[in-house]
Order: structure tokens, then C-alpha cells, then sequence
């Protein structure tokens, strides 16, 4: 018997440095916003292209693509280069 509550919800992939593997499967862009929804955080990334992304990933995975980011402790990450996949890229 499997018991589910609310909805599966599939998260996506942030790095605040450069992947090493499945290089061309990541893009390139800097985050516009981060917030939260449901639980979840979610970030605004406008990719290299124009496009904008909004990214949802675990509080923990926020928690830690921010503290490698290259700001002080203090700073907001926005403006800031990352790299993403969107869930299934």
C-alpha cells in the first residue's frame, strides 16, 4: 500500500558554480528572484538566451546554492550567475 500526501511535486537543478559533468545539459543565467511557495523555494533565473526560468527546488537545496555563491553573508543573490537544468532537461 503506498500512502501519498498532496502532490508529487518534481524539482529542478541549481549550481552556484560551473558543473563538471553532463556540461551540456546545463544552461546559464542569473537569478532575477527567489522565493517561496508551498514549501518550496523558487527561483526566477533569466537564461542567456532572455528566456525566464522559474526554478523550484528544496529549502535546503536554496539553502545551499546561496552559501556558495560569491556574496557576503549579508548579500542577496540576485544578479548573481548560476547554472540550472529544469526537471526531465
Amino acid at each position: 500500500m503506498v500512502l501519498r500526501v498532496g502532490p508529487v511535486v518534481t524539482h529542478d537543478r541549481i549550481h552556484a558554480r560551473e558543473p563538471t559533468h553532463d556540461i551540456d545539459r546545463w544552461r546559464v543565467g542569473r537569478i532575477e528572484s527567489i522565493g517561496e511557495r508551498d514549501g518550496h523555494c523558487v527561483v526566477v533565473v533569466e537564461a542567456e538566451d532572455g528566456e525566464t526560468v522559474e526554478l523550484v527546488v528544496t529549502l535546503a537545496i536554496r539553502d545551499l546554492f546561496v552559501s556558495r555563491l560569491d556574496i557576503p553573508a549579508d548579500g542577496s543573490p540576485v544578479g548573481e550567475r548560476v547554472w540550472f537544468r529544469e526537471h526531465g532537461g
